[in-house]
């Protein structure tokens, strides 16, 4: 259902004169090449912004002025099965198929499973607030834009910035992961600083396509990876009933064999809390919906399937998948991600520990290019994500202007580049001591989504406090968060007790602390909690900066940017007429979409 607020705004009627004029670009009138990047006239800024700009004229700003003024100048370019897909597997990369191992070693397989079940029902909170945020408000800048409406532009600050070098730290990583993903077939191939040569240039290459370049790369390789993981689980499953090939360890019923032995938790409670950040950093990337909803011609129809497509992923992939391989994989296993005879890279993947261990010849190697793609799947969204959050903070003051350059293929040009320049941190690894360089940079993004992720339900609770004083009534929304305010409620408080279980780690670490020093003592405790100075560190800079406080509820801006202006009596009818479809299609939509 369509209000007038909602449909295409006439410029006939705007008069002339003392008036404000406004300048329009059209991207679907310049040359196909310049739409997809590939001409230097592509480069060049785009006029004004897609929808809008005011360029003369007049004090009183009206709705039709607001509403040009607020019209993203990224061009809205995702499809609706890019948008889906980005949300169900954009985030499977080297937590899951790398990081999962690790955990596993360190928690045991009911360890796993404790710590990915509460990080997930944190995200299912965080999705659904997202998602009735954004379908309301698809603003530039996602979750960092509302953070500053409805928190307080200090906050803000230091959430945008936290979020931005988290992932501008995590663009080298996956480029390093991707580089000894390609050694499994061989050392002597070519040195390491080669192949991250080539993957960098490779990420580089698809950024110059802007966001249909990522969005059909995140469209294909997530097709991939859950063809690889169900596959997966399909071939677990038979494996631990005993159907494996007869050269190999799954040739006999092997059931619940290794929670007994060597047991279901590794190193009890404190094992289960060790493996919370792991969990966390396997589900990054999942708030991607929040900012891609701006480069999505309707919101309002597509992400309530991408945010109910959270849960699917959530219950069929990392659940399922986890569960089989704390059946499949002892936690002693030598070969896991942190063991002493580990090798790290690819052959540590629970994943390809299986499948050698089943001697199926050949799906080893298959999984490995499929993780060696996820991994540059990751990277793409490293760069997407950093510089959409980059322009954001440029638009809104806290960033310096020119990173608000958007040229007329709908790239942050200069946000793009900068988040780019931080791959070449890769090459820190070719050293000798790149280890520990790479270590403490890691250490600056290690919670950073955990705050991201906080911020987000903070801000949803805002927003409902200051919908509910403006007397407005969430039958207004056009898409109501599953659990309300008190799912973002609940997400808040399994956030706060994740940051206390990894604090609690930070001071006692598994192993304890006898035979260290002090000086290792406080080396691993911020190389576990260094975010959080850092985050606090970043809002002292923001608040010296603006001086900003939070605005009380009835004072937040609840009008600008708004895409839904329908009453509650037209949200009737249309949930009304609903309810009138065949029982097949109300199930569909219940499931799946909105």
């Amino acid at each position: 259902m369509e209000s007038k607020h909602e449909k295409d705004v006439d410029t006939s009627s705007i008069p002339s004169g003392n008036a404000p004029r406004y300048e329009f670009y059209d991207p679907s009138k310049e040359s196909v090449w310049t739409r997809v990047g590939l001409s230097l006239e592509s480069f060049k800024r785009a006029p004004g912004t897609t929808g809008g700009q005011v360029v003369a004229g007049g004090n009183n700003v009206n709705d039709l002025e607001r509403v040009l003024a607020d019209a993203p100048m990224l061009q809205q370019k995702m499809k609706p099965r890019h948008l889906q897909m980005i949300a169900v597997g954009g985030s499977i990369g080297t937590g899951l198929f790398v990081g999962s191992g690790s955990a596993l070693r360190v928690g045991g397989p009911a360890g796993i499973l404790v710590a990915w079940l509460l990080i997930g029902v944190m995200l299912i909170n965080v999705t659904q607030a997202i998602g009735e945020m954004s379908i309301l408000y698809p603003v530039s800048g996602g979750f960092y834009t509302l953070a500053v409406r409805f928190l307080d532009p200090s906050f803000a600050f230091a959430m945008g910035w936290n979020y931005v070098f988290q992932w501008a730290i995590v663009l080298p990583l996956e480029i390093t992961v991707a580089s000894t993903t390609v050694q499994y077939w061989g050392e002597d191939i070519m040195p390491i600083a080669g192949w991250i040569t080539i993957f960098w240039i490779v990420i580089t290459i698809v950024c110059v396509f802007g966001t249909l370049g990522f969005a059909e790369e995140e469209f294909w390789s997530s097709c991939l990876k859950l063809l690889v993981v169900v596959m997966f689980i399909f071939i677990g499953i038979v494996c631990i009933c005993g159907g494996g090939p007869s050269g190999g360890e799954y040739n006999q019923y092997i059931g619940g064999r290794y929670w007994g032995d060597p047991g279901a938790f590794a190193n009890g409670f404190k094992g289960v809390c060790a493996v919370f950040v792991t969990a966390a950093f396997s589900f990054a990337g999942t708030e991607l919906v929040g900012l891609a909803a701006s480069e999505t011609p309707n919101p309002r129809a597509t992400m309530p399937a991408a945010v109910k497509g959270t849960f699917w992923r959530i219950t069929l992939i990392y659940v399922t998948s986890l569960t089989i391989i704390g059946l499949l994989i002892p936690y002693n296993h030598p070969r896991l991600l942190g063991a002493p005879e580990s090798e790290g890279g690819a052959a540590a993947s629970p994943f390809v520990i299986a499948l050698d261990r089943a001697g199926i010849k050949g799906l080893n190697h298959f999984v490995n290019i499929t993780i060696c793609i996820s991994v540059l799947s990751i990277g793409l969204s490293c760069v997407y994500a950093g510089s959409r959050t980059l322009t954001a903070l440029a638009e809104t003051g806290y960033a310096p202007k020119f990173f608000d350059y958007v040229d007329k293929s709908s790239r942050p040009l200069y946000s793009v580049i900068v988040i780019l320049l931080f791959g070449a941190l890769a090459y820190v690894n070719v050293g000798a001591d790149g280890g520990t360089v790479f270590d403490w940079l890691l250490a600056l993004s290690g919670l950073s989504t955990l705050f991201t992720w906080l911020s987000i339900c903070l801000c949803h609770i805002r927003f409902r406090r200051a919908w509910q004083v403006q007397g407005h009534s969430v039958e207004e929304l056009p898409f109501q968060a599953l659990g309300g305010a008190y799912g973002s409620w609940f997400g808040v408080i399994l956030i706060v007790l994740v940051l206390i279980a990894q604090f609690y780690i930070a001071i006692w670490p598994i192993g304890g602390t006898e035979g260290l020093s002090g000086g290792e003592i406080a080396e691993g405790f911020f190389k576990v909690y260094l975010a959080l100075p850092v985050m606090i560190l970043f809002y002292i800079i923001g608040y010296a900066w603006k001086r900003t406080l939070p605005q009380r509820a009835h004072e937040i801006d609840l009008d600008t940017g708004r895409k839904s202006w329908l009453t509650v009596e037209e949200m009737r009818q249309y949930r009304a007429e609903r309810k009138n479809a065949p029982l097949h299609i109300r199930i569909y939509r219940i499931l799946f979409t909105n």
